[in-house]
């Protein structure tokens, strides 16, 4: 009898799985090339003949379009509603400035917004709402919620539309509200390169994209974890004399150089972008200052014997505790504004914390030993 029950349990688990894996497969296909185009709510146009393009896959969104006419084009961006602003922009040149892009949400209660906006900046400021007859023509349009997925359906007046296209999608939880509709900084975007004719496409790599890692990976080993290692050593290596002091000062070097190489690639990211990033750069500049006259600080080091030894060390030891805690502070800030997202942010706090426990330990070992 318990071998029954055991089996009936089994079965029915199996069958609750299966059921639930068929219900997601589905839930997939609803928004994908390999699945018809069947809403219920009407659109502003045929649908009849759409190409269809998944151009995101880690987004989910799928583009839908045909030309009707010599000069029309429709759209249909999809995706599942992410709680947040979805975005498709037609760039003359790849890049986010410059660029005219259509952007829709799904408010709270179900209704839907659709906006035409021009990306004439990087910061939310300069990305302007702008009425449909005005730049780019966009004709008919809607923003469609159903079964949990945002259609954007346009259309775009244009014979040639551009084959540069963006997108983009904003941060969770973040929906515009009128009356202007401010788009706050978006969570992700790509560019693609779309052929029109065959439904190809490939997606460009940025090199500000590039830049920006290097600039935060950079900055986050050299201020963030080397300079924290290095003082380690000084610290907790002083009984193997002078290897202590030679190993503090070349992961002292590293750091300092790949630091110095991270400040740059994040004043040439600046001026790329065009964006304001005052307190971010601020708290760079201030490090940096910080490093600078550590280095001059070891190059002026005075004699073990001198009476302002004393006052050299107190210097030299503080300076450095100050880096490291605003380095640290600055590293999660420019994650915050590179909407890095939780794996940087707990990446990088699971060294913080493996440093400081290992710190801990070797500091008790240390009083100990007093």
């Amino acid at each position: 009898m318990q071998s029954f029950i055991k089996f009936n349990n089994t079965f029915f688990l199996i069958f609750i799985f299966f059921f639930i894996s068929v219900y997601v497969h589905s839930q997939d296909l609803s928004n994908s090339c390999n699945s018809p185009l069947t809403l219920t709510s009407p659109l502003p146009f045929a649908t009849s003949s759409l190409h269809c393009a998944s151009v995101w896959s880690s987004e989910k969104y799928v583009l839908r379009y045909a030309q009707e006419s010599s000069n029309v084009w429709n759209f249909i961006l999809s995706t599942p509603n992410p709680n947040a602003f979805v975005g498709i922009g037609f760039s003359p040149n790849g890049n986010m400035i410059g660029s005219t892009a259509i952007v829709g949400w799904a408010n709270a209660d179900g209704t839907t917004v659709i906006n035409k906006y021009f990306l004439r900046g990087q910061t939310p400021s300069l990305v302007e709402l702008q009425p449909s007859n005005q730049g780019l023509k966009i004709g008919n349009s809607s923003a469609i919620l159903e079964s949990n997925q945002l259609y954007l359906a346009f259309q775009l007046i244009d014979t040639n539309p551009s084959t540069r296209l963006i997108y983009s999608v904003g941060p969770t939880g973040r929906i515009p509200t009128g009356p202007d509709y401010r788009l706050t900084q978006h969570r992700t975007m790509i560019s693609t390169v779309l052929n029109y004719a065959t439904g190809q496409f490939q997606t460009q790599s940025s090199p500000q994209a590039s830049l920006k890692r290097s600039h935060g990976i950079l900055n986050m080993l050299g201020w963030g974890i080397l300079m924290p290692i290095g003082i380690m050593v000084a610290r907790y290596m002083r009984r193997w004399d002078p290897l202590w002091f030679y190993s503090h000062a070349i992961i002292q070097s590293i750091a300092f150089s790949l630091g110095i190489i991270g400040v740059i690639c994040g004043l040439v990211l600046e001026n790329r972008l065009d964006i304001s990033v005052n307190k971010h750069k601020t708290l760079g500049i201030i490090i940096l200052i910080f490093g600078t006259l550590q280095v001059m600080a070891v190059l002026l080091r005075p004699d073990k014997a001198s009476k302002i030894r004393k006052y050299w060390n107190w210097y030299h030891h503080n300076a450095g505790r100050v880096v490291i805690v605003l380095a640290a502070v600055n590293v999660f800030y420019g994650i915050h504004l590179a909407n890095g997202g939780t794996n940087w942010n707990t990446g990088f706090a699971v060294v913080l914390v493996i440093l400081f426990v290992i710190s801990l330990i070797l500091e008790l070992r240390r009083c100990l030993k007093k």
